[in-house]
């Protein structure tokens, strides 16, 4: 009987120590999220401009596979395109463009870089990635997956992009510009002339004295 009790008495704040315990508890990401930002994190930009270009143009100036190597599709959205680069069934790297109309920091990282590669700006993204920049535009990336894949490689692949096709790329949306129209001139400021001339005052004759 003294246990029951016991057990009734308890068994409520019991309850809400674990109902507690639970809601205090961190959820682990679900893979879906976690994949978005791994896609995000690789340059696929997270809001898309409406001037960006379709990621299926891109397609035409990534390089070809080889004897050695495949090149294969590995995603495409508005603004982006990316493959994989295989060898022997491994993913050695990952290959990227994208339309920095999306995300213009992207663009401003290449401004005052001092090293070119095929002529470009070019720079490093931590120790896995290096990229370059395309009329001021087009972001070309090559990401390491492998450690066997250098920087050596990364900037090997580079220069196996069609640059100078996607150079010559004409933009099918231009980028907005935001222009001020020019101010109205003024009015020139005339001073109105009064509506009845004043007299000039008459002074009454004085009496000789």
């Amino acid at each position: 009987m003294i246990s029951n009790r016991w057990f009734k008495a308890f068994a409520p704040l019991f309850l809400s120590l674990l109902l507690l315990i639970t809601a205090c508890t961190p959820k682990a990401p679900s893979q879906f999220s976690q994949a978005q930002k791994d896609s995000t994190r690789r340059g696929a930009p997270a809001a898309v401009a409406k001037a960006a270009e379709q990621g299926a143009t891109f397609n035409q100036f990534f390089p070809g596979s080889t004897k050695n190597y495949d090149v294969v599709p590995a995603q495409e959205k508005k603004g982006f395109a990316e493959y994989k680069l295989n060898k022997d069934g491994k993913t050695l790297a990952m290959l990227s463009i994208s339309d920095t109309t999306s995300v213009p920091t992207a663009a401003l990282k290449y401004q005052n870089s001092p090293t070119k590669i095929a002529g470009y700006p070019a720079i490093d993204q931590g120790t896995t990635t290096t990229g370059l920049l395309v009329n001021d535009r087009y972001q070309v990336k090559v990401l390491s997956r492998d450690p066997s894949f250098t920087k050596e490689d990364r900037v090997a692949w580079l220069q196996k992009f069609d640059l100078k096709g996607l150079a010559r790329l004409k933009p099918a949306i231009a980028p907005a510009t935001t222009t001020k129209a020019p101010a109205a001139p003024k009015a020139p400021v005339t001073s109105k002339a009064p509506l009845f001339p004043q007299k000039s005052p008459t002074l009454a004759p004085q009496p000789a004295g």
